[in-house]
């Protein structure tokens, strides 16, 4: 099983801050979010095994969040010499979707989507979003 760390990581590499294609904490949060909903929902595990968060501004994994948060809400850097070679090219191929659907999306956009979805609204803020509860929501969306 891969690290929340690890996923962000790869997510990091895909960006392109020369164009204007960055990501900050509060994108990255929930680009790792959809990671592993989206995981849950096809395969019916975990992507990672770090708790994902109902925080105020959505779902947020605090190890992630703690570890970027220097940033603020500029880009975080593109991690240097990346080796995505403990990604089996399902993984790679799982957030490589995650990416280029939610990818498009400003950090604002994506918190406001987390707002109107069950698994951050149901969880009591400061809680853990259950992985049950998001395996049962993104389900819904691959139909």
């Amino acid at each position: 099983m891969l690290t929340a760390r690890l996923v962000a990581q790869y997510l990091l590499c895909k960006s392109d801050p020369e164009i204007g294609d960055f990501i900050s904490n509060l994108k990255l949060q929930k680009l790792v979010y959809y990671a592993q909903g989206f995981h849950l929902a096809l395969h019916g595990e975990k992507l990672f095994e770090d708790k994902i968060l109902a925080w105020e501004h959505g779902p947020v994994v605090e190890s992630l969040y703690q570890e970027y948060k220097a940033s603020g809400s500029s880009a975080i850097p593109i991690p240097e010499g990346f080796d995505d070679s403990v990604l089996t090219s399902e993984n790679k191929e799982l957030l490589d979707e995650v990416y280029m659907v939610y990818g498009q999306f400003s950090a604002w956009k994506l918190r406001n989507m987390t707002h109107s979805e069950e698994p951050w609204c149901k969880t009591e803020r400061n809680s853990e979003i259950k992985p049950e509860l998001m395996r049962s929501f993104f389900k819904k969306q691959l139909l």
